[in-house]
């Protein structure tokens, strides 16, 4: 409902005009995309950049996994220009957080995103950080059977009231917000060097080493998981990890865990120290899937669509994290099935043939990388600090 003071509780000195309210619909147009058929080699590889979901884990974006030709572009996708806005409406990432993003280059964009372009009562920047400032009530609003099949409804978001200052005033909130955006911006790409360098690291040392023929059966005992889901977490009880943290949160290495559960039972899964655990499915793409976690603690609670392989004594989880994420994604991603919901089960890749160095190396090259592990954390405990005075300061600066 608006607030009855329309201004917010935190502004720049020099304004004292009430705010005004209106619909979004009378603030914003909003439009679909798609994507080309998969099987047409004219529509892809071309150009264009299309966005989906696993794009739009920033603010801003500037990259894209897929590109389409202009024929892909005229039989399957919609062009959005830049400068004009990406929100993602369907997927389980939503269930985490409603990615919004300021497009700074024109693309495509998949059927999981809507575009949308600002009208003449405010700019794109703007209305960004007013979703951004809004996040945890769209969530509220996302719908779905599953943690995979999240959904945000077009005329509820049509349907929400904003407050708008006058011109000179959005642009200044937008103006500053920007500006620590781009230390955000910054700090994620210290992370990226470092991440890039470790997956540097291993394509080096696994090029050079003497290898054996495994198959993925081989590498420990396969196990399943409970159900659980966003709702059973809390804020005390013991430490869990979702479904979903495997694609938001976590990296190659789970060696502090962000989330509590109050739920107990004697259904419960709890990790040992030398798990690998996979993601089971996603509304993203295959390649997605090929990216396990390895987990350092004993007696975690796992929940959600995913499976593990406790692994065996002939082999060290963290090196085999990255393995799969950095030398074995593209080619174990023609196991998983599914279009709209694309699915990884173990069954289907157990028999799937790979080639690791003996223990010794694994353990050798392992140690040097938890230096690089350990300087990630630290630059992550920093990111997540500008992150959360970004939220304070959207909670603050808008109605």
């Amino acid at each position: 409902m608006p607030n009855i003071l329309n201004f917010p509780n935190l502004r720049f000195p020099e304004f004292t005009e009430e705010w005004k309210w209106y619909e979004l619909r009378d603030v914003i147009h909003m439009f679909s995309g798609g994507t080309p058929p998969m099987q047409s080699p004219d529509y892809w590889n071309g150009n264009i950049p299309l966005i989906s979901a696993i794009s739009m884990h920033n603010t801003y974006i500037s990259s894209s996994t897929q590109y389409i030709t202009d024929i892909g572009l005229e039989k399957g996708s919609r062009l959005l220009q830049k400068e004009n806005l990406l929100l993602l409406v369907r997927g389980s990432m939503l269930w985490n957080r409603i990615p919004i993003c300021y497009n700074l280059i024109d693309v495509a964009f998949n059927q999981d995103v809507k575009g949308i372009v600002v009208g003449n009562k405010s700019t794109s920047l703007f209305v960004l950080y007013w979703f951004q400032s809004k996040e945890t009530f769209l969530k509220s609003l996302v719908t779905g059977t599953g943690i995979g099949a999240g959904k945000l409804d077009s005329e509820t978001i049509f349907s929400l009231q904003i407050a708008l200052p006058n011109k000179i005033e959005q642009s200044k909130i937008a103006k500053f917000l920007s500006l620590l955006d781009q230390r955000i911006e910054t700090q994620n790409k210290i992370i990226e060097k470092y991440e890039s360098l470790i997956k540097g690291i291993i394509d080096y040392h696994f090029k050079r080493s003497a290898r054996e023929d495994y198959l993925v059966k081989e590498l420990g005992e396969y196990f399943s998981v409970m159900n659980l889901s966003k709702e059973n977490l809390s804020e005390t009880g013991a430490e869990c990890i979702l479904y979903g943290e495997l694609f938001t949160t976590y990296g190659c290495v789970i060696n502090e865990i962000k989330s509590r559960t109050a739920k107990d039972g004697n259904k419960l899964t709890l990790s040992s120290s030398n798990d690998l655990l996979f993601p089971s499915s996603t509304t993203v793409d295959a390649y997605s899937l090929i990216s396990p976690s390895a987990i350092l603690k004993e007696g975690v609670i796992l929940g959600g669509d995913m499976f593990g392989i406790h692994i065996n004594e002939k082999f060290n989880n963290e090196y085999l994290s990255y393995l799969f994420n950095y030398i074995y994604k593209n080619e174990l991603a023609r196991y998983a099935k599914g279009s709209t919901i694309v699915h990884l089960h173990y069954n289907e890749v157990k028999d799937a043939k790979i080639e690791i160095p003996s223990l010794e190396e694994q353990n050798k090259v392992t140690i040097g990388l938890r230096l690089f592990q350990e300087k990630i954390s630290i630059e992550k405990n920093l990111l997540s600090t500008f992150q959360k005075q970004k939220e304070y300061l959207l909670r603050q600066m808008f109605i």
